[in-house]
């Protein structure tokens, strides 16, 4: 018998077996990669949301925790996986400026905002009123990170690439079984998959589709990653990752055409240089109602747990609240009221 079955295995299921592993439990992961939002998202921890300046949740204790996190499987893996990434906020205008430097005097805001303003001095991109510098955010290769943890933390018999067949799963009173896997819990990390699981699909996952272009310029030449109304971010070789949009509506991970020439609008008014699109690669991110993660166990099965929607911020989330979910279940500690799927429990009998 292995303590956990986990099934998923993007940023929440791998986050989950890292703690795990810390802390000597047995486990067997069950995934068919079929959700994508972790493999395609750009893996920026930025811990202020640059559209209106305001702190992301936690940021001030996520941001540390996360990045020692994955400094620590960094070392494990043998892999560069982590790297400092500075953000360069276009302004638009003198009133955008302002804005910027009203927020880099608030306590806590200074530590992330840079008080001095950074002239433009790249002939290949539009930019005639500046930047503002965030420091301290980073990003990680998630669809590297995602790849060597499969292959080089997880032995072969503690992974089956499949499709979790719900109907498959027996509880019993002190364990379940599932295929002749028998284990104390089971933890849900699906992502928006979670819509299909009759378990957890009572709780708010509303899912909303983001798409990235990649795009080669050996004239950019730009080390820093920018933000204006998106990102362009820097992946080495001449690479750049543009995007993402935020798409309610649509819930398939194909990119569209659609998305590409909205995406490709906007670059254009960033930058000046020629470009090659190279890549088009979308993914549907588990989002919720409240912006809050989905944590816990289930209220009538003491052994089914959930770990999940993250949102864009799950790179930085996630170690933290895999924690948070690991105390609860061998501690017995009460989890973070904001992430406690209980908060939706009137749900479940709707």
């Amino acid at each position: 018998m292995v303590d956990y079955i986990v099934v998923g295995l993007g940023l929440a299921g791998a986050a989950f077996c890292g703690t795990l592993r810390r802390n000597q439990k047995s486990f067997h992961v069950i995934s068919d990669q079929s959700q994508t939002s972790s493999k395609v998202a750009a893996g920026l921890s930025n811990p202020v949301i640059l559209k209106r300046f305001n702190l992301a949740w936690k940021a001030h204790n996520l941001l540390p925790f996360s990045k020692r996190f994955y400094e620590e499987l960094e070392n494990e893996l043998a892999e560069q996986l982590l790297l400092d990434q500075p953000i360069l906020r276009k302004f638009s205008s003198i009133e955008e400026q302002n804005l910027w430097f009203e927020a880099s005097d608030k306590e806590h805001l200074h530590q992330f905002l840079s008080s001095q303003l950074l002239r433009n001095t790249n002939p290949d991109l539009n930019a005639p009123y500046g930047f503002g510098v965030l420091k301290g955010a980073y990003r990680l290769r998630t669809q590297e990170f995602l790849t060597a943890y499969q292959k080089k933390i997880l032995a072969p018999d503690q992974f089956s690439a499949e499709t979790f067949d719900y109907s498959e799963l027996q509880i019993r009173m002190d364990h379940l079984e599932y295929k002749g896997i028998r284990a104390k819990n089971l933890v849900f990390a699906e992502g928006f998959g979670v819509k299909k699981n009759p378990f957890f699909n009572y709780l708010p996952v509303q899912g909303s589709k983001g798409e990235y272009l990649i795009i080669e310029s050996r004239e950019l030449s730009e080390k820093n990653a920018l933000k204006s109304s998106v990102f362009v971010i820097p992946l080495g070789n001449n690479r750049y990752l543009v995007g993402a949009n935020y798409n309610p509506v649509d819930k398939d991970n194909r990119p569209s055409e659609a998305t590409k020439i909205e995406l490709l609008k906007k670059l254009e008014g960033i930058v000046n240089c020629s470009y090659e699109v190279v890549g088009h690669v979308a993914g549907v991110r588990p989002t919720v109602k409240d912006r809050r993660p989905l944590v816990g166990t289930h209220p009538n099965h003491k052994n089914l747990h959930i770990i999940n929607g993250f949102g864009s911020h799950g790179v930085m989330i996630a170690p933290w609240v895999a924690l948070e979910l690991f105390n609860s279940i061998e501690k017995g500690t009460s989890l973070d009221p904001e992430v406690d799927i209980h908060r939706f429990l009137s749900l479940l009998s709707n």
